[in-house]
């Protein structure tokens, strides 16, 4: 029997993102509410309670409304928003992050999937902490480059605005500048990090794609570690995982002219680590990119789906 699957919040940039994904699936039968009535708090209960699987695609305060609605004790929900990523009753859908996470997310029936940039931290710094490596109250510092396409549908009209002296397309834009960004509470709970991490986000005239930074000097290491030696650390944590490759150790092939490309994953669920570094020096950056609309939202949030459904977890991903 096909299950069912409902997406709330459907004109979104994610919930299309998703909806185009489901619709490679003949595994399942989509509901659908009528345009109208999608703020019918009685017509979305039905939806939402007549599925097995409902995607949240909504702002925070509406995607509690919908929690609230579901009577269903079967109905699994995977959640896009910020509402319940640091809530200790939803699992958190990062599940190549530890064996812990995974079982969460397939046993789970509230799922939440994190944000872009708190994936490509979480997967760059969880590691480290996890193996006793980075202490949990090291001051952490990251910058994430992003395409504009994380803003939603408000933003992107903003970048995509007709006239050549358009003000955003001009150059990289640093924002968040008072250390408010909302991915950050996820970011310090889900690594088990004491502190929040000082993040920089800068949005570039690009689509989509995304890069994060970690600068780590190893001296304030609970064990001082060569670059190599972190290299093999995250190798080893990642080594049966479909979505995150940890790039080879020295080798520039992957590198645009000796940079980083940060669309090199756009339209995939990959996840990609490098690790990078100056032994004499005692320095080392972590740098993971991954494309903000597929691993950092829609491509997660389907992966979640398989796994909370017993499918193959790449099911209709490596595409």
């Amino acid at each position: 029997m096909k299950k069912k699957v409902f997406v709330d919040g459907l004109s979104g940039t994610t919930g299309l993102k998703i909806h185009e994904r489901l619709s490679l699936y003949s595994e399942l039968d989509m509901i659908t509410i009528d345009y109208e009535k999608r703020r019918d708090p009685a017509e979305r209960a039905r939806c939402l309670n007549e599925a097995d699987i409902v995607f949240l695609c909504l702002p925070d305060d509406a995607a509690k409304e919908a929690v609230s609605l579901v009577t269903n004790p079967n109905t699994k929900i995977i959640d896009a928003s910020t509402a319940h990523r640091t809530s200790k009753d939803w699992a958190y859908g990062l599940p190549e992050l530890s064996k812990e996470h995974r079982e969460a997310v397939i046993n789970g029936k509230r799922v939440s999937n994190p944000g872009c940039h708190a994936t490509a931290f979480a997967l760059s710094v969880y590691p480290l902490i996890f193996h006793g490596i980075m202490p949990t109250n090291y001051p952490v510092s990251c910058q994430s480059l992003t395409g504009y396409s994380g803003g939603g549908k408000a933003l992107i009209e903003k970048y995509e605005a007709d006239g050549e002296a358009n003000p955003y397309t001009t150059g990289p834009r640093p924002y968040s500048l008072t250390f408010n960004h909302k991915h950050l509470p996820e970011m310090t709970m889900r690594t088990g990090l004491q502190e929040s991490p000082i993040f920089l986000p800068v949005l570039n005239n690009v689509y989509q794609g995304l890069a994060v930074s970690v600068p780590i000097h190893t001296k304030l290491l609970n064990k001082r570690l060569s670059v190599k030696e972190i290299h093999e650390l995250m190798s080893e944590h990642y080594c049966k995982e479909k979505f995150v490759k940890v790039m080879p150790y020295g080798d520039d092939t992957s590198l645009f002219d000796g940079g980083l490309d940060i669309t090199a994953c756009n339209h995939t669920n990959q996840a990609e680590v490098f690790v990078f570094g100056n032994d004499a020096k005692g320095s080392i950056v972590i740098y993971t990119r991954l494309d903000n609309l597929g691993k950092g939202a829609s491509g997660a949030a389907i992966q979640n789906m398989n796994l909370m459904l017993g499918f193959d977890e790449d099911l209709h991903l490596l595409d």
